[in-house]
C-alpha cells in the first residue's frame, strides 16, 4: 500500500530535530555528485512542471511542482506539489508525500544544519526577515539547535511580523517587531525574502554572528553577495566550504568573533533525505 502523508501529518509527526539530523546524514554519507542531476521542466496549458529526483542509499524519489501564475486570482497557491518516495531495492513505490510542507520543512532545516555547523556555541540572539512559511519553520530551526533567547521580527507586514512575535513568544523567547537595524546585535540573522537587494548593512554586524540567506532563485538574484562581489569586497577567498564538506569535518569558523554567512538554494537529495525521515516517523 501507498502511504499518503498529508501537511497537517507531516507537520505533526516530523520534529525540526529529525528533519536536521537526517539533513545531516544526507549530507555525510551521500555522493552527492550522483545522488540528485538538474531538474527539468515542462510548459503545461496552465503553467509549468517541475521535477527534480534524487536516488541515493536513502531510497529514489522525486518532487514534482507545478506553477500556475492565474491561481492566486483564483484563491489558489502559486505552487501545488507532491513528493513520491520509492524504495531503495525494489523500486516499489513507497509514498506521496504533501510536497509544499515538505519544502517548507526541508528548506528551514537545512537553514539548522548551517547553523548548527556553523555558529557559535551560545547565540541567543535572533533576528529573522520575513514573516511568511519560511519565516515560521526558520524560527521553528533555529530555536532546534540554538539556546534562544530574544527574536526581533523584521517584515514588511505589521500584522505577519506580530504573530510571528508571538509564536516566538509562546516558545518562550522575548520576541518583538523590529527594524534592520536589529542586526546590529544579533548572533543569529535569517533572510527568508525574496528581496533582490540587500535588506540591511553589514558593515553594522556584530562579531562572530552568523548569517542564513535564503534566496529561491539563487545567486542571479542574490544582491546581498552580488553587489559586495562587484565591490571586490569579498572575493573567492572568501568561500570557505560547501556544506557537505563543514558536515565532513572541514574547518570554518577558526574564533568566536569570526562572521559566517550561509547561502543555499536547495538540492533534491535534501527532500530525498527528509522524506525517508518523515515516512519513517510516519510508519
Amino acid at each position: 500500500m501507498i502511504r499518503l502523508i498529508e501537511a497537517e501529518e507531516l507537520r505533526r509527526v516530523l520534529s525540526m530535530t529529525d528533519a536536521i539530523d537526517a539533513l545531516e546524514t544526507a549530507f555525510r554519507d551521500e555522493d552527492l555528485s550522483r545522488s540528485a542531476p538538474l531538474r527539468s521542466s515542462v510548459a503545461t496549458p496552465a503553467g509549468t512542471l517541475l521535477l527534480m529526483p534524487a536516488a541515493g542509499e536513502r531510497g529514489v524519489g522525486v518532487k514534482l511542482v507545478t506553477l500556475s501564475e492565474f491561481n492566486p486570482r483564483r484563491g489558489l497557491p502559486f505552487i501545488h506539489g507532491a513528493y513520491v518516495l520509492f524504495d531503495r531495492e525494489t523500486q516499489r513505490p513507497e509514498a506521496v508525500i504533501d510536497g509544499t510542507e515538505l519544502t517548507a520543512i526541508r528548506t528551514a532545516a537545512l537553514s539548522g544544519l548551517a547553523t548548527r555547523m556553523l555558529a557559535r556555541a551560545d547565540p541567543r540572539r535572533l533576528v529573522l526577515f520575513g514573516a511568511g512559511v519560511q519565516a515560521t519553520a526558520h524560527l521553528q530551526a533555529m530555536a532546534a539547535v540554538a539556546p534562544l533567547e530574544e527574536a526581533v521580527i523584521v517584515s514588511r507586514t505589521p500584522d505577519a511580523a506580530r504573530a510571528l512575535a508571538d509564536r516566538a513568544a509562546a516558545m518562550g523567547m522575548q520576541a518583538s517587531v523590529g527594524e534592520s537595524s536589529a542586526v546590529a546585535r544579533a548572533d543569529l540573522v535569517c533572510t527568508c525574502t525574496t528581496s533582490p537587494v540587500p535588506l540591511f548593512d553589514g558593515r553594522v554586524l556584530a562579531e562572530g554572528v552568523h548569517v542564513k540567506q535564503r534566496h529561491r532563485a539563487g545567486l542571479a538574484e542574490a544582491g546581498d553577495l552580488l553587489i559586495p562581489i562587484a565591490e571586490r569586497a569579498i572575493g573567492p577567498e572568501h568561500i570557505v566550504a560547501d556544506l557537505a564538506e563543514v558536515v565532513r569535518g572541514a574547518t570554518v569558523r577558526t574564533a568566536d568573533d569570526d562572521v559566517t554567512v550561509f547561502e543555499s538554494v536547495g538540492m533534491a537529495f535534501e527532500d530525498l533525505g527528509v522524506a525517508r525521515a518523515a515516512l519513517d516517523a510516519a510508519g
